[in-house]
């Protein structure tokens, strides 16, 4: 299989997913600035209680930070947000669009990423064009109502069976983290870990420090990986 990336893989070693219902005493635009400051290496917009100009003005705001911070902003199953809002990307689930669907409508230069528990579903989102992979609940987690835990097994197969990277996702903590290492991962990918703390940016320094003794950096860099 020909590789592709569209991205620094590195740029997936902390994964911050957004979620103001988490600590609603700080607008989320300034609680997403403190996990840049933090480290935060890419930054999804999810968030399900928004909708309409709301939705769009947090976007915007996030939006600016994650350029002024070179960090990708990828959006969370809408497509057509990202899309008006030229968002480097979007994450789509398994009953979402789908990764092809996607690729049209982004086009060939932005990010698609899509959720996989299986070897099987994996396979299929780089058959489809995805350029990564969410994979999870890699422990329980309470973010996700119909998140079932997969086996650490599973993960170490998948990110063997694809050559595309990997981000575990699901329950991840300071305290369970480090039993993702070997499992072959190019990051990990949190919410309530960073944006529940009472200290955003302290929270995600030291995660991202944890993040990097579990990340195995490849041997070899491939040529595309240049933004």
């Amino acid at each position: 299989m020909e590789i592709r990336m569209n991205f620094d893989r590195k740029k997936l070693l902390l994964y911050a997913v957004t979620d103001s219902g988490k600590k609603a005493d700080r607008p989320l635009p300034e609680r997403v600035e403190s996990a840049l400051k933090g480290g935060a290496t890419c930054i999804q917009l999810r968030e399900k209680e928004l909708t309409g100009e709301a939705l769009m003005k947090e976007a915007e705001q996030i939006r600016a930070l994650c350029a002024a911070y070179r960090v990708p902003l990828i959006i969370n199953d809408d497509v057509e947000l990202a899309v008006s809002l030229d968002a480097d990307g979007v994450h789509v689930g398994q009953r979402d669009m789908g990764a092809k669907e996607a690729r049209r409508r982004l086009g060939p230069g932005k990010i698609v990423g899509v959720s996989a528990r299986t070897v099987e579903q994996a396979v299929r989102a780089w058959e489809d064009g995805a350029d990564y992979l969410g994979v999870g609940a890699v422990f329980h987690t309470g973010s996700k109502a119909d998140a079932r835990q997969i086996a650490h097994d599973t993960l170490r197969r998948i990110c063997v069976a694809v050559p595309i990277p990997a981000v575990a996702i699901g329950g991840i903590t300071e305290e369970n983290v480090l039993q993702l290492k070997g499992s072959g991962i190019s990051g990990i990918a949190v919410i309530s870990a960073v944006f529940a703390k009472e200290d955003v940016q302290a929270a995600a320094e030291r995660l991202r420090k944890l993040a990097e003794s579990v990340v195995e950096t490849p041997k070899e860099q491939n040529a595309g990986d240049c933004q």
